[in-house]
Protein backbone atom coordinates (compact mmCIF):
# COMPACT_ATOMS: atom_id res chain seq x y z
CA UNK A 1 0.00 0.00 0.00
CA UNK A 2 1.57 3.24 -1.08
CA UNK A 3 1.15 6.82 -0.12
CA UNK A 4 -0.36 9.02 -2.85
CA UNK A 5 3.01 10.14 -4.16
CA UNK A 6 4.71 7.51 -6.33
CA UNK A 7 8.02 9.33 -6.53
CA UNK A 8 10.20 7.92 -3.76
CA UNK A 9 11.84 11.14 -2.64
CA UNK A 10 9.87 13.50 -4.85
CA UNK A 11 7.91 15.20 -2.14
CA UNK A 12 9.43 15.73 1.30
CA UNK A 13 5.99 16.41 2.76
CA UNK A 14 4.90 12.83 2.02
CA UNK A 15 7.59 11.22 4.18
CA UNK A 16 5.79 9.27 6.92
CA UNK A 17 6.87 10.34 10.40
CA UNK A 18 4.67 8.17 12.65
CA UNK A 19 2.45 5.04 12.44
CA UNK A 20 -0.07 3.89 15.06
CA UNK A 21 -2.85 1.25 15.27
CA UNK A 22 -5.86 2.07 17.44
CA UNK A 23 -6.79 -0.16 20.39
CA UNK A 24 -8.83 -2.61 18.31
CA UNK A 25 -6.56 -2.60 15.28
CA UNK A 26 -9.47 -1.67 13.01
CA UNK A 27 -7.88 1.69 12.26
CA UNK A 28 -4.31 2.63 11.42
CA UNK A 29 -3.13 6.24 11.45
CA UNK A 30 -0.04 7.70 9.81
CA UNK A 31 1.33 11.21 10.17
CA UNK A 32 3.72 12.81 7.71
CA UNK A 33 6.17 15.67 7.38
CA UNK A 34 3.52 17.77 5.64
CA UNK A 35 1.39 17.85 8.81
CA UNK A 36 -1.26 15.48 7.45
CA UNK A 37 -2.89 12.54 9.18
CA UNK A 38 -4.14 9.65 7.03
CA UNK A 39 -6.38 7.06 8.69
CA UNK A 40 -6.81 3.63 7.12
CA UNK A 41 -9.76 1.41 8.03
CA UNK A 42 -9.79 -2.36 7.82
CA UNK A 43 -12.45 -3.72 5.52
CA UNK A 44 -14.85 -6.29 6.88
CA UNK A 45 -14.26 -9.89 5.80
CA UNK A 46 -16.36 -10.75 2.80
CA UNK A 47 -18.65 -13.78 3.00
CA UNK A 48 -17.50 -15.30 -0.30
CA UNK A 49 -13.77 -14.95 0.46
CA UNK A 50 -13.54 -16.06 4.06
CA UNK A 51 -9.75 -16.43 4.07
CA UNK A 52 -9.09 -12.98 2.70
CA UNK A 53 -8.81 -10.97 5.83
CA UNK A 54 -9.80 -7.37 5.51
CA UNK A 55 -7.42 -4.99 3.77
CA UNK A 56 -6.79 -1.46 4.98
CA UNK A 57 -8.18 1.34 2.84
CA UNK A 58 -8.09 5.11 3.28
CA UNK A 59 -10.85 6.16 5.68
CA UNK A 60 -10.04 9.81 6.35
CA UNK A 61 -7.32 12.34 5.52
CA UNK A 62 -6.98 15.69 7.21
CA UNK A 63 -4.45 18.45 7.77
CA UNK A 64 -3.56 18.30 11.45
CA UNK A 65 -0.78 20.91 11.73
CA UNK A 66 0.32 23.89 9.63
CA UNK A 67 3.79 25.46 9.51
CA UNK A 68 4.13 28.30 12.01
CA UNK A 69 6.64 30.96 12.91
CA UNK A 70 7.79 31.80 16.43
CA UNK A 71 8.36 35.56 16.23
CA UNK A 72 9.95 35.79 19.67
CA UNK A 73 12.68 33.34 18.78
CA UNK A 74 12.69 33.88 15.00
CA UNK A 75 12.20 30.15 14.53
CA UNK A 76 10.14 28.25 12.02
CA UNK A 77 7.98 25.55 13.59
CA UNK A 78 7.62 22.59 11.26
CA UNK A 79 4.21 21.09 10.61
CA UNK A 80 5.70 17.55 10.73
CA UNK A 81 3.67 15.15 12.90
CA UNK A 82 6.01 13.67 15.52
CA UNK A 83 3.60 11.27 17.21
CA UNK A 84 -0.01 10.04 17.08
CA UNK A 85 -1.74 8.34 20.02
CA UNK A 86 -5.26 6.91 19.94
CA UNK A 87 -7.69 7.13 22.84
CA UNK A 88 -9.77 4.03 23.60
CA UNK A 89 -13.11 4.23 21.84
CA UNK A 90 -16.01 5.26 24.11
CA UNK A 91 -18.76 5.86 21.54
CA UNK A 92 -19.26 5.88 17.78
CA UNK A 93 -16.55 8.51 17.27
CA UNK A 94 -12.79 8.01 17.37
CA UNK A 95 -10.38 10.31 19.18
CA UNK A 96 -6.66 10.71 18.62
CA UNK A 97 -3.87 13.00 19.76
CA UNK A 98 -1.33 14.30 17.27
CA UNK A 99 1.64 16.54 17.93
CA UNK A 100 4.28 18.46 16.07
CA UNK A 101 7.28 20.06 17.81
CA UNK A 102 5.20 22.47 19.89
CA UNK A 103 1.45 21.84 19.83
CA UNK A 104 -0.66 18.81 20.73
CA UNK A 105 -4.15 18.53 19.21
CA UNK A 106 -7.05 16.27 20.12
CA UNK A 107 -9.01 15.23 17.02
CA UNK A 108 -12.47 13.72 16.81
CA UNK A 109 -13.12 11.53 13.77
CA UNK A 110 -16.81 10.75 13.22
CA UNK A 111 -19.19 9.57 10.53
CA UNK A 112 -22.26 11.39 9.21
CA UNK A 113 -24.85 9.75 6.99
CA UNK A 114 -27.82 12.02 7.75
CA UNK A 115 -28.29 15.74 7.47
CA UNK A 116 -30.92 17.96 9.09
CA UNK A 117 -33.30 19.85 6.79
CA UNK A 118 -36.10 22.29 7.42
CA UNK A 119 -34.52 24.82 9.78
CA UNK A 120 -36.71 27.68 10.95
CA UNK A 121 -34.13 30.47 11.08
CA UNK A 122 -32.01 29.41 8.08
CA UNK A 123 -32.79 28.58 4.47
CA UNK A 124 -31.56 25.36 2.79
CA UNK A 125 -28.21 26.99 1.90
CA UNK A 126 -27.60 27.86 5.54
CA UNK A 127 -28.17 31.64 5.19
CA UNK A 128 -30.09 33.35 7.97
CA UNK A 129 -33.70 34.19 7.04
CA UNK A 130 -35.31 37.53 7.72
CA UNK A 131 -37.37 37.05 10.93
CA UNK A 132 -40.22 39.13 9.39
CA UNK A 133 -40.75 36.47 6.71
CA UNK A 134 -41.01 33.57 9.17
CA UNK A 135 -44.72 32.92 9.69
CA UNK A 136 -44.84 29.16 10.28
CA UNK A 137 -43.02 26.80 12.56
CA UNK A 138 -41.25 23.90 10.87
CA UNK A 139 -40.08 20.67 12.46
CA UNK A 140 -36.55 19.88 11.17
CA UNK A 141 -36.10 16.36 9.80
CA UNK A 142 -33.04 14.15 9.24
CA UNK A 143 -32.55 13.05 5.63
CA UNK A 144 -30.14 10.30 4.56
CA UNK A 145 -27.03 11.43 2.70
CA UNK A 146 -23.77 9.89 1.43
CA UNK A 147 -21.50 8.74 4.22
CA UNK A 148 -19.07 11.47 5.21
CA UNK A 149 -16.12 11.10 7.59
CA UNK A 150 -15.38 14.34 9.44
CA UNK A 151 -12.28 15.19 11.44
CA UNK A 152 -12.68 18.09 13.85
CA UNK A 153 -10.14 19.48 16.31
CA UNK A 154 -11.68 19.32 19.79
CA UNK A 155 -8.78 20.64 21.88
CA UNK A 156 -5.51 22.42 21.17
CA UNK A 157 -2.81 22.13 23.84
CA UNK A 158 -0.23 24.79 23.06
CA UNK A 159 2.43 27.09 24.56
CA UNK A 160 3.78 24.64 27.14
CA UNK A 161 7.04 23.50 25.55
CA UNK A 162 10.22 25.50 25.03
CA UNK A 163 11.89 22.58 23.25
CA UNK A 164 10.72 20.08 20.66
CA UNK A 165 8.09 17.55 21.76
CA UNK A 166 9.40 14.02 21.18
CA UNK A 167 6.72 11.91 22.92
CA UNK A 168 3.10 11.92 23.95
CA UNK A 169 1.52 9.14 26.01
CA UNK A 170 -2.08 8.62 27.11
CA UNK A 171 -2.45 7.58 30.74
CA UNK A 172 -4.42 4.47 31.72
CA UNK A 173 -6.89 6.69 33.61
CA UNK A 174 -7.84 8.14 30.18
CA UNK A 175 -8.23 11.54 31.83
CA UNK A 176 -4.64 12.68 31.49
CA UNK A 177 -1.74 12.41 29.09
CA UNK A 178 1.85 13.57 29.08
CA UNK A 179 4.02 15.34 26.55
CA UNK A 180 7.82 15.25 26.72
CA UNK A 181 10.45 17.48 25.16
CA UNK A 182 14.25 17.51 25.48
CA UNK A 183 14.28 18.78 29.07
CA UNK A 184 10.77 18.64 30.50
CA UNK A 185 7.73 16.40 30.78
CA UNK A 186 4.27 17.95 31.21
CA UNK A 187 1.09 16.30 32.47
CA UNK A 188 -2.19 17.46 30.88
CA UNK A 189 -5.85 16.92 31.64
CA UNK A 190 -7.86 16.31 28.47
CA UNK A 191 -10.41 18.92 29.52
CA UNK A 192 -7.93 21.71 30.31
CA UNK A 193 -5.97 23.27 27.46
CA UNK A 194 -4.51 26.39 29.05
CA UNK A 195 -2.40 24.79 31.77
CA UNK A 196 -0.33 21.70 32.39
CA UNK A 197 1.68 20.36 35.31
CA UNK A 198 5.43 20.09 34.90
CA UNK A 199 6.31 16.66 36.32
CA UNK A 200 9.94 16.33 35.17
CA UNK A 201 12.44 19.14 34.68
CA UNK A 202 16.08 18.26 34.03
CA UNK A 203 17.11 21.71 32.82
CA UNK A 204 20.29 22.77 34.67
CA UNK A 205 20.56 26.29 36.13
CA UNK A 206 23.45 26.86 33.74
CA UNK A 207 22.77 25.47 30.27
CA UNK A 208 26.50 24.96 29.74
CA UNK A 209 26.29 22.17 32.31
CA UNK A 210 23.74 20.28 30.23
CA UNK A 211 24.91 16.67 29.85
CA UNK A 212 21.79 14.77 28.76
CA UNK A 213 18.36 15.23 27.22
CA UNK A 214 15.09 13.32 27.43
CA UNK A 215 14.59 11.21 24.31
CA UNK A 216 11.29 9.34 24.93
CA UNK A 217 8.65 8.87 27.63
CA UNK A 218 5.71 6.55 28.22
CA UNK A 219 3.06 5.81 30.85
CA UNK A 220 2.74 2.36 32.39
CA UNK A 221 -0.13 0.49 30.66
CA UNK A 222 -2.02 -0.26 33.93
CA UNK A 223 -0.68 1.91 36.76
CA UNK A 224 -1.69 5.52 36.21
CA UNK A 225 0.94 6.85 38.63
CA UNK A 226 3.98 5.29 36.93
CA UNK A 227 5.90 6.34 33.85
CA UNK A 228 9.37 5.92 32.34
CA UNK A 229 11.60 8.22 30.37
CA UNK A 230 14.85 7.54 28.56
CA UNK A 231 17.85 9.76 28.03
CA UNK A 232 20.59 10.42 25.52
CA UNK A 233 23.03 8.85 28.00
CA UNK A 234 21.42 5.43 27.58
CA UNK A 235 19.64 5.45 30.94
CA UNK A 236 15.99 4.84 31.82
CA UNK A 237 14.24 6.35 34.82
CA UNK A 238 11.03 4.97 36.28
CA UNK A 239 9.07 7.63 38.19
CA UNK A 240 6.11 7.45 40.55
CA UNK A 241 3.85 10.50 40.66
CA UNK A 242 2.65 9.53 44.14
CA UNK A 243 6.12 10.20 45.56
CA UNK A 244 6.17 13.93 44.78
CA UNK A 245 4.59 16.47 42.48
CA UNK A 246 7.87 17.08 40.66
CA UNK A 247 9.42 13.71 39.79
CA UNK A 248 12.97 15.03 39.94
CA UNK A 249 13.98 11.92 41.89
CA UNK A 250 13.34 8.63 40.14
CA UNK A 251 12.03 5.47 41.79
CA UNK A 252 14.17 3.15 39.67
CA UNK A 253 17.18 3.77 37.47
CA UNK A 254 18.06 1.31 34.69
CA UNK A 255 21.55 1.40 33.24
CA UNK A 256 23.92 -1.16 31.84
CA UNK A 257 27.56 -0.61 32.81
CA UNK A 258 29.69 0.00 29.74
CA UNK A 259 32.24 -2.59 28.67
CA UNK A 260 35.55 -0.64 28.72
CA UNK A 261 36.93 -2.77 25.86
CA UNK A 262 34.17 -1.50 23.55
CA UNK A 263 34.76 2.18 24.37
CA UNK A 264 35.19 4.43 21.34
CA UNK A 265 34.63 7.98 20.15
CA UNK A 266 31.07 6.97 19.18
CA UNK A 267 30.12 5.18 22.43
CA UNK A 268 28.05 8.04 23.82
CA UNK A 269 26.20 8.72 20.57
CA UNK A 270 25.23 5.11 19.91
CA UNK A 271 24.16 4.50 23.52
CA UNK A 272 21.52 7.24 23.30
CA UNK A 273 18.05 5.64 23.57
CA UNK A 274 15.73 6.55 20.70
CA UNK A 275 12.59 4.76 21.92
CA UNK A 276 11.18 3.23 25.10
CA UNK A 277 8.05 1.03 25.27
CA UNK A 278 6.31 -0.82 28.08
CA UNK A 279 5.22 -4.37 27.28
CA UNK A 280 1.45 -4.89 27.21
CA UNK A 281 1.75 -6.83 30.48
CA UNK A 282 3.55 -3.89 32.12
CA UNK A 283 6.29 -6.20 33.41
CA UNK A 284 9.03 -5.25 30.94
CA UNK A 285 10.35 -2.22 29.14
CA UNK A 286 12.04 -2.31 25.77
CA UNK A 287 14.59 0.28 24.69
CA UNK A 288 16.16 0.90 21.30
CA UNK A 289 19.59 2.45 20.89
CA UNK A 290 21.54 2.78 17.65
CA UNK A 291 22.78 -0.80 17.38
CA UNK A 292 20.66 -2.84 19.79
CA UNK A 293 17.28 -3.50 21.34
CA UNK A 294 17.25 -4.28 25.04
CA UNK A 295 14.47 -5.76 27.18
CA UNK A 296 14.53 -4.83 30.87
CA UNK A 297 12.65 -6.45 33.73
CA UNK A 298 11.14 -3.75 35.97
CA UNK A 299 12.52 -5.68 38.96
CA UNK A 300 16.14 -5.63 37.77
CA UNK A 301 17.89 -2.30 37.28
CA UNK A 302 21.56 -3.17 36.77
CA UNK A 303 21.33 -4.81 33.35
CA UNK A 304 18.80 -5.83 30.70
CA UNK A 305 17.53 -9.42 30.67
CA UNK A 306 17.78 -9.58 26.86
CA UNK A 307 19.94 -7.77 24.30
CA UNK A 308 19.40 -8.16 20.54
CA UNK A 309 21.86 -6.94 17.90
CA UNK A 310 19.86 -5.10 15.24
CA UNK A 311 22.68 -4.44 12.75
CA UNK A 312 25.98 -5.27 14.39
CA UNK A 313 27.68 -5.22 10.98
CA UNK A 314 27.50 -1.40 11.12
CA UNK A 315 29.99 -1.24 14.01
CA UNK A 316 32.87 -0.91 11.54
CA UNK A 317 30.97 1.78 9.60
CA UNK A 318 30.31 4.22 12.46
CA UNK A 319 32.79 6.74 11.07
CA UNK A 320 30.99 7.18 7.76
CA UNK A 321 27.57 6.99 9.49
CA UNK A 322 28.72 9.87 11.68
CA UNK A 323 29.78 11.89 8.65
CA UNK A 324 26.45 11.44 6.84
CA UNK A 325 24.49 12.07 10.09
CA UNK A 326 22.82 8.63 9.98
CA UNK A 327 24.26 7.87 13.42
CA UNK A 328 21.66 10.31 14.82
CA UNK A 329 18.69 8.45 13.27
CA UNK A 330 15.97 7.66 15.80
CA UNK A 331 14.62 4.14 15.30
CA UNK A 332 11.43 3.08 17.08
CA UNK A 333 10.58 -0.38 18.40
CA UNK A 334 7.30 -2.25 19.01
CA UNK A 335 5.98 -5.35 20.79
CA UNK A 336 3.53 -7.79 19.27
CA UNK A 337 0.22 -8.29 21.06
CA UNK A 338 1.48 -11.09 23.32
CA UNK A 339 4.90 -9.48 24.09
CA UNK A 340 6.63 -12.54 22.60
CA UNK A 341 8.10 -10.89 19.49
CA UNK A 342 9.68 -7.46 19.07
CA UNK A 343 10.27 -5.49 15.89
CA UNK A 344 12.40 -2.55 14.85
CA UNK A 345 13.74 -0.99 11.66
CA UNK A 346 17.13 -0.74 10.00
CA UNK A 347 18.66 0.58 6.76
CA UNK A 348 18.15 -0.51 3.15
CA UNK A 349 14.40 -0.75 3.97
CA UNK A 350 15.17 -3.73 6.22
CA UNK A 351 13.25 -4.40 9.40
CA UNK A 352 14.09 -6.93 12.09
CA UNK A 353 12.00 -9.27 14.22
CA UNK A 354 13.23 -11.10 17.31
CA UNK A 355 11.30 -14.00 18.86
CA UNK A 356 11.93 -13.81 22.62
CA UNK A 357 11.00 -17.47 23.22
CA UNK A 358 12.88 -19.28 20.46
CA UNK A 359 15.64 -16.59 20.21
CA UNK A 360 15.24 -16.76 16.42
CA UNK A 361 15.45 -13.55 14.47
CA UNK A 362 14.71 -12.55 10.90
CA UNK A 363 15.54 -9.65 8.58
CA UNK A 364 12.81 -8.69 6.09
CA UNK A 365 12.71 -6.02 3.42
CA UNK A 366 9.89 -3.57 2.71
CA UNK A 367 10.34 -2.50 -0.89
CA UNK A 368 8.34 -2.01 -4.06
CA UNK A 369 10.13 -4.83 -5.86
CA UNK A 370 9.09 -7.61 -3.49
CA UNK A 371 5.77 -6.31 -2.23
CA UNK A 372 3.33 -7.86 -4.69
CA UNK A 373 0.03 -8.52 -2.91
CA UNK A 374 -0.01 -11.96 -1.26
CA UNK A 375 3.71 -12.45 -1.96
CA UNK A 376 5.73 -14.12 0.79
CA UNK A 377 8.63 -12.09 2.12
CA UNK A 378 12.01 -13.78 1.84
CA UNK A 379 14.43 -13.35 4.76
CA UNK A 380 17.46 -11.20 3.86
CA UNK A 381 21.04 -11.64 5.03
CA UNK A 382 23.87 -9.13 5.19
CA UNK A 383 27.43 -10.34 4.80
CA UNK A 384 30.54 -8.60 6.09
CA UNK A 385 33.68 -8.95 3.99
CA UNK A 386 34.84 -12.27 2.54
CA UNK A 387 32.80 -14.20 0.00
CA UNK A 388 29.21 -13.26 -0.61
CA UNK A 389 26.61 -15.96 -1.11
CA UNK A 390 24.04 -15.63 -3.88
CA UNK A 391 21.15 -14.34 -1.76
CA UNK A 392 23.22 -12.17 0.57
CA UNK A 393 23.75 -8.45 0.33
CA UNK A 394 27.10 -6.88 1.09
CA UNK A 395 27.29 -4.35 3.93
CA UNK A 396 29.01 -1.98 1.48
CA UNK A 397 26.03 -1.90 -0.87
CA UNK A 398 23.39 -1.04 1.75
CA UNK A 399 21.38 2.10 0.97
CA UNK A 400 21.47 4.33 4.05
CA UNK A 401 18.97 6.79 2.59
CA UNK A 402 16.29 4.07 2.78
CA UNK A 403 15.57 3.62 6.46
CA UNK A 404 12.66 2.21 8.43
CA UNK A 405 12.24 4.34 11.52
CA UNK A 406 8.52 3.84 12.20
CA UNK A 407 6.64 0.55 12.57
CA UNK A 408 3.44 -0.58 14.31
CA UNK A 409 1.99 -3.95 15.32
CA UNK A 410 -1.71 -4.81 15.41
CA UNK A 411 -2.76 -5.18 19.09
CA UNK A 412 -4.05 -8.73 18.74
CA UNK A 413 -3.17 -10.15 15.30
CA UNK A 414 -0.01 -10.69 13.30
CA UNK A 415 -0.45 -7.64 11.12
CA UNK A 416 2.32 -5.09 10.95
CA UNK A 417 2.61 -1.65 9.38
CA UNK A 418 6.01 -0.49 8.18
CA UNK A 419 6.76 3.03 6.98
CA UNK A 420 9.53 3.17 4.39
CA UNK A 421 10.09 6.85 3.54
CA UNK A 422 6.80 7.82 1.83
CA UNK A 423 5.43 4.31 1.37
CA UNK A 424 3.33 2.43 3.89
CA UNK A 425 3.55 -1.36 3.77
CA UNK A 426 1.11 -3.61 5.58
CA UNK A 427 2.14 -7.25 6.00
CA UNK A 428 0.20 -10.04 7.63
CA UNK A 429 0.65 -13.68 8.51
CA UNK A 430 -0.07 -16.09 5.71
CA UNK A 431 -3.58 -17.52 5.97
CA UNK A 432 -3.82 -21.18 4.95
Amino acid sequence: MNYPDENTYGNKADIISTVEFNHTGELLATGDKGGRVVIFQREQESKNQVHRRGEYNVYSTFQSHEPEFDYLKSLEIEEKINKIRWLPQQNAAYFLLSTNDKTVKLWKVSERDKRPEGYNLKDEEGRLRDPATITTLRVPVLRPMDLMVEATPRRVFANAHTYHINSISVNSDYETYMSADDLRINLWNFEITNQSFNIVDIKPANMEELTEVITAAEFHPHHCNTFVYSSSKGTIRLCDMRASALCDRHTKFFEEPEDPSNRSFFSEIISSISDVKFSHSGRYIMTRDYLTIKVWDLNMENRPIETYQVHDYLRSKLCSLYENDCIFDKFECVWNGSDSVIMTGSYNNFFRMFDRNTKRDVTLEASRENSKPRAILKPRKVCVGGKRRKDEISVDSLDFSKKILHTAWHPSENIIAVAATNNLYIFQDKVN
